[in-house]
């Protein structure tokens, strides 16, 4: 690389950009990367009906920052081999880009990328950055996605740890999304003194505004609320790592307190689901319960009708390396949480923020204790929670860790 030419960066994602998560945890990094002097090449895994609707929209974005979008397509069966035939595409696509392009550094997000990466060091001499996201494997396993009873899972267990230590032996530098995995990581054997970074999900606060008196009632409206009353919200999906039965607990234990709360699902999963689930809960009828699908635009507008955003995630290890996104989202609109420690770093910026309340055991007494907590929730002032939240989850302050990762890997 000549002193006058721009480091070039090849970014591979196993995430799509025209999925949400592409659009809000990739994208306004790598526009924010590109104009800060770094010419950067794209290549993303998409879905072939999610390509075919906001292509356009995604070949805008990054036209305009002037980088390099290019794509292979997601394979979905047989399980395992897919992953298999997806890494081979993007080895290949991958290979090809820097044969015409000669990258200085391979930024890879997550465990499939981070497999062509460490290919294109041992071949190229390519610097490899691992933006580690998670804890992957472990994370399959956890969340039984790879039941290990089954010997092609547990054989692929067994080689995704393999690779695992050797991405972390060979790369040039780390990003973890929270400070538990970091120090977790520390301790591996396979940790060969690489910068680590700590770069949590980030959250756009000009997407996610601070609730105020008038927008909470404009929703309400909207959604057929009364403009009084407790609303208890939940956003994103229900899986595995989403404790649906706890989280209606939790709502029943508040409904001891409040009888005519009601609690807001912005979630694309059916509400069927979600009563399903509910009248196995004593206390809880199908008219306390609202779910409505949303844009990324339009949670917003949804979930500025509720006073408390109630979430609870499955403790585990490959936990520690999780960012819950929707954290800094609701966080960011000045809205007080009911969740649960154990998770990344959740109860420390809880605590930092003032933003609400992490508990440690979901049982009985918890909560009750959460539901006699709502008065002091209710108190918080919003603006304070929202500007602490800043100061963690700021989409300029990523970027300008991301920017620092990448000097301090480029400019030697």
């Amino acid at each position: 690389m000549s002193p006058s030419a721009k480091p070039r960066v090849l970014f591979i994602s196993y995430d799509g950009m025209t999925d949400p998560l592409g659009q809000s945890q990739v994208l306004p990094y790598l526009v924010g990367l590109s104009a800060r002097g770094y010419e950067i090449t794209l290549l993303s895994t998409e879905k072939r009906e999610r390509y075919t609707q906001h292509a356009k929209t995604i070949q805008d974005i990054t036209s305009q920052a002037g980088i390099r979008w290019e794509t292979i397509f997601f394979t979905s069966n047989p399980p395992v081999l897919a992953k298999l035939y997806d890494r081979y595409q993007l080895r290949a696509k991958a290979v090809a880009l820097h044969k015409q392009h000669r990258f200085d550094m391979t930024h890879c997000r997550s465990y499939v990328s981070a497999e062509v990466g460490l290919y294109l060091k041992q071949k190229f001499g390519v610097k490899l950055l691992f933006d580690m996201r998670g804890f992957w494997v472990d994370e399959r396993v956890e969340g039984g996605m790879w039941n290990l009873k089954n010997p092609v899972y547990r054989q692929a267990y067994r080689n995704y740890k393999q690779k695992e230590a050797a991405f972390i032996a060979a790369s040039d530098g780390i990003i973890s999304l929270t400070e538990n995995g970091k120090n977790e990581m520390l301790t591996w054997p396979s940790y060969r003194q690489a910068p680590i970074s700590v770069i949590p999900c980030s959250a756009d606060f000009s997407v996610f505004p601070l609730v105020t008196k008038q927008a909470r009632q404009a929703s309400r409206r909207t959604l057929g609320l009364q403009p009084e009353g407790l609303v208890i919200s939940y956003l994103g999906s229900i899986g595995a790592w989403y404790l649906l039965d706890e989280m209606l607990q939790q709502f029943a234990a508040i409904k001891q307190q409040y009888p005519a709360a009601k609690m807001l699902f912005v979630t694309q999963e059916p509400l069927a689901e979600i009563l399903t689930a509910a009248a196995k809960v004593p206390g809880l009828q199908a008219d306390d319960f609202l779910v409505r699908p949303a844009t990324r635009t339009e949670v917003p507008g949804l979930i500025a009708a509720s006073d408390v955003n109630l979430f609870f995630i499955k403790q585990s290890y490959s936990k520690k390396a999780s960012s819950p996104t929707k954290l800094g989202e609701i966080l960011a609109m000045g809205l007080p949480v009911i969740c649960n420690d154990g998770v990344g770093d959740v109860a420390g910026i809880i605590e930092q923020t003032g933003g609400g309340i992490a508990l440690s055991n979901l049982n009985v007494a918890e909560f009750d204790k959460a539901a006699l907590a709502i008065p002091s929730l209710l108190a918080k002032d919003g603006g304070e929670i929202r500007e602490k939240a800043q100061q963690y989850y700021d989409l300029d302050n990523a970027i300008a860790s991301y920017y620092a990762m990448y000097q301090q890997l480029l400019q030697k």
